[in-house]
């Protein structure tokens, strides 16, 4: 049906219309008496061998959907309807922000990719916890978290701690976001001694509350293997929870996209199947260097039960989609979900 009937009616808008679109007329749906409960009839799939025990939580599935497509926590109970294991809202900044110019997100149908360059939109995290509060559901629920447009790199460290502060009561883990290529200056923060500072604040306050919750790094697919021997190095020597493994991509790798329409598009993130096996050898990399004791999260140009088990035989442990959602909607999370119990 989505295929069919909803994905070439989403198609005729606008990708950030259509996107907003689909987010309101869920919203509305979900309201009515028993279109919660038939959602999950049809996408939910439960089963013992799906779950999973990491960061001292307990997933029912390994499926989540990426930050960016909930950023303000507006989805979270029709995403654990449509099936998916955790949701992870974000990027979420103290302030909230406009973003970057429109238009800034763009489908490359003939490559099942997207470009955008949002530039971390959101509404604030203060306005997220109050969304945060009133979800009904128990699905886990990470915060991914980054710095403002107009913090210095200098100062961001204060821009992560509000964030944390702020959502320490209301989200599973948090995801520290350094690696979107949409903020001037933002991955600068993944170099060596930025981000060992920067992760290393952020977890000695987390040692300081009363209870810790796990902190993921999410790293870019464009890093070297020196950058990435600093960041396995970084993450055992500070001792946070995890790697997510990718965020977009600043290539473009697209050959089905004729370069004309590419260049006149610009500057942004490519995310996608472009980016599959750039994801996907990180991830390999990553596991490899640190001997399987760093936990990975594998996203990246997933839009199959295939694609989901070769993020995990590289080495992750979870998945999180979120381009294959857009083009392949929920029941690509049942498919996966499916495909795993089987295995």
């Amino acid at each position: 049906m989505y295929k069919y009937f909803i994905r070439p009616i989403l198609f005729l808008l606008p990708a950030e219309t259509a996107h907003h679109f689909s987010v309101g007329m869920s919203k509305f749906l979900f309201k009515i008496p028993g279109i919660p409960a038939l959602f999950k009839a049809l996408f939910q799939v439960m089963h013992p061998s799906l779950e999973r025990e990491l960061f001292g939580l307990k997933f029912k599935n390994p499926v989540g959907i990426a930050a960016g497509f909930d950023k303000d926590a507006k989805m979270i109970d029709e995403l654990d309807a449509m099936g998916f294991g955790f949701v992870e809202i974000g990027t979420l900044t103290p302030a909230g922000q406009d973003g970057n110019d429109k238009p800034r997100l763009f489908r490359l149908k003939n490559d099942q990719a997207i470009i955008n360059r949002m530039g971390f939109n959101n509404d604030g995290v203060r306005k997220a916890v109050e969304r945060l509060k009133k979800r009904k559901s128990d699905v886990l629920v990470g915060g991914n978290i980054g710095k403002n447009k107009i913090t210095p790199n200098e100062t961001a460290i204060r821009d992560y701690l509000e964030c944390y502060d702020h959502l320490y009561e209301h989200v599973d883990y948090f995801t520290i976001n350094v690696s979107s290529p949409n903020t001037p200056n933002l991955r600068e923060l993944q170099e060596k001694e930025p981000l060992k500072k920067l992760l290393l604040t952020i977890s000695e306050h987390n040692k300081k509350q009363s209870k810790t919750k796990p902190i993921l790094l999410k790293i870019a697919p464009d890093l070297t293997k020196e950058h990435l021997d600093d960041i396995v190095d970084i993450v055992e020597e500070v001792g946070i929870d995890g790697i997510i493994a990718t965020n977009t991509t600043v290539s473009r790798e697209c050959p089905s996209t004729d370069w004309k329409r590419i260049n006149k598009i610009g500057a942004g993130g490519l995310s996608g199947k472009p980016v599959a096996q750039k994801s996907t050898e990180v991830i390999k990399y990553i596991y490899q260097k640190s001997d399987g004791k760093i936990p990975i999260i594998g996203v990246g140009g997933i839009f199959s039960a295939k694609d989901a088990q070769e993020k995990i035989a590289a080495g992750a442990t979870l998945v999180q989609v979120y381009t294959g959602f857009v083009y392949k909607g929920p029941g690509l999370v049942k498919s996966i979900n499916k495909s795993l119990i089987s295995k």
